[in-house]
């Protein structure tokens, strides 16, 4: 469980630099998650959560955070273009497709791991 938890935290931290900080785009965290997965030898269901979770979480909080700073106007109009009723899932909704893209990628990681460990003998 302590392994899980790391991982977590450190595909929220990686994630958060690469995407807020260096400005890379928006599927970098995808990868950041299989880098991490595949270093800390996760299992598939523990490896698909962490990577889930940190983005889930990360994007949820980011697009909380900006909303309140420009005062809902993008989220607002985002809603409306994707004819959602409210922001605020709108938001889920992006947070959730971040999650699903990274918990895939982690996912494919400790699969990978898996195959190529059979391969060894």
């Amino acid at each position: 469980m302590q392994r899980f938890w790391t991982a977590t935290v450190i595909m929220v931290l990686t994630s958060f630099i690469s995407n807020e900080i260096l400005a890379m785009p928006w599927w970098m965290p995808a990868v950041l998650c299989f880098v991490v997965a595949l270093n800390f030898k996760l299992t598939s269901g523990k490896a698909f959560l962490a990577g889930f979770v940190a983005v889930f979480l990360l994007w949820l909080s980011v697009a909380l955070f900006k909303d309140y700073q420009n005062e809902h106007i993008l989220s607002d109009r985002m809603a409306a273009l994707f004819k959602l009723n409210n922001r605020y899932l709108f938001m889920l909704v992006a947070a959730l497709l971040g999650g699903l893209v990274s918990g895939f990628a982690a996912l494919s990681a400790a699969l990978m791991r898996k195959a190529f460990a059979k391969i060894d003998g």
